[in-house]
């Protein structure tokens, strides 16, 4: 008897609250949109996302010029004075007193050249997507500034990467970015021991050679 009665009032309270019941959640809370997704990658496709480009740049430079360069010239004129115009019986010109000419000049020159010049950059820097081609390339730029015991580098960072380059790990490597331009500033307390001073640039400008 007592069953009966659990029983009928077990129904009697799902028919009068039947929202208390209809209000329970699931036991899998529902996916936020701005949540990504469980296997998505963590590279970048938009505007404003970030990418790492991994700097490695090595420049060699060696040219060598040589010239030699020689002229001799060495002319020769003689004139007996007779100008050759003449009749049967006599000349109708006068003679005139004959001349020998002779010139002689040389020019000569010799330069040579050896200019080396060798670089190399390595860094990373951090930039932003700032925009999106039509073919999906991605245009980026980003810039960087360190300033360690007033010695202050600022690198400015830009380039056209595309999206099948982009490592797992959000990065690329700087030779596959089209386009790439990197500007390094230095200022502060050792910058004007790495540059000729007023004078020097003054002797250089007046005396070049």
């Amino acid at each position: 008897m007592n069953n009966k009665k659990v029983l009928l009032l077990a129904l009697t309270a799902s028919v009068l609250f039947p929202a208390t019941y209809s209000q329970a959640g699931s036991i899998w809370a529902k996916r936020d949109r701005n949540m990504k997704a469980l296997y998505a990658d963590d590279v970048a496709r938009q505007i404003g996302d970030v990418l790492t480009i991994w700097i490695n740049e090595d420049s060699k430079v060696d040219n060598k010029a040589k010239r030699d360069l020689k002229r001799n010239t060495d002319r020769s004129n003689t004139f007996n004075g007779e100008l050759g115009i003449t009749t049967p019986n006599n000349n109708i010109l006068p003679r005139i007193p004959g001349f020998t000419m002779s010139a002689e000049s040389t020019n000569e020159l010799k330069s040579k050249a050896d200019y080396k010049d060798e670089r190399s950059f390595v860094d990373r820097v951090t930039v932003v997507v700032m925009d999106v081609l039509p073919n999906r390339n991605l245009v980026v730029m980003g810039t960087r500034n360190r300033n360690i015991a007033g010695d202050i580098q600022a690198i400015e960072i830009s380039g056209i990467v595309r999206p099948s380059d982009i490592a797992f790990d959000n990065t690329v490597k700087s030779e596959q970015v089209a386009d790439f331009r990197i500007v390094t500033k230095n200022t502060g307390i050792a910058a004007p021991y790495t540059r000729p001073g007023w004078l020097g640039t003054i002797f250089d400008i007046i005396w070049p050679f």
